[in-house]
């Protein structure tokens, strides 16, 4: 079990490298938006953003996953119980937290939200999103849930294993 000590040392690092990771994928997203457009974002996030985001756990030696109810990419859906659980508890709260698992492993939670207007070209209502974006995420993603979103949403979690 943690102490109050350790919670909040390992509560200030999982955030700073949540942070790190989100700043990575906004700032590349943003760019591939500008350089060409939404479709080309969509490409772009489609190849890059599970490099992107691994990039940032190498260099942190850590385990990096983005987690949502709503999933894009069925990697990023939850999984296991132990994430169902966190999810809830981010749901409830809106708060970032860490947690044990019971090998001991542990793990840092913090919330997704659609934060910048830029989120809702490509996850806000269908009205938001242009068709031709519409029509290459349903190609590239045919089970897409990660849609009908508005400024403020909670839309997923990051989850960050801490060695």
């Amino acid at each position: 079990m943690l102490n109050e000590e350790e919670q909040s040392t390992l509560k200030a690092l999982g955030d700073s490298i949540a942070t790190a990771a989100q700043n990575v994928l906004l700032n590349n997203v943003a760019t591939a938006i500008q350089k060409a457009g939404t479709e080309y974002a969509v490409e772009f996030c489609n190849v890059n953003a599970v490099p992107l985001t691994d990039s940032v756990a190498l260099v942190h030696q850590v385990t990096v996953q983005r987690l949502s109810d709503k999933s894009r990419n069925k990697h990023n859906a939850i999984q296991t119980s132990f994430d169902s659980i966190a999810w809830n508890k981010i749901k409830q709260s809106k708060t970032s937290f860490v947690t044990q698992n019971l090998n001991a492993e542990v793990y840092f939670y913090k919330p997704i939200t659609i934060a910048m207007p830029t989120c809702i070209k490509c996850h806000g209502s269908k009205s938001d999103i242009e068709e031709n974006t519409l029509k290459l995420i349903a190609k590239k993603y045919p089970l897409d849930k990660a849609i009908g979103y508005s400024l403020g949403d909670l839309r997923g979690m990051w989850k960050i294993k801490i060695k």
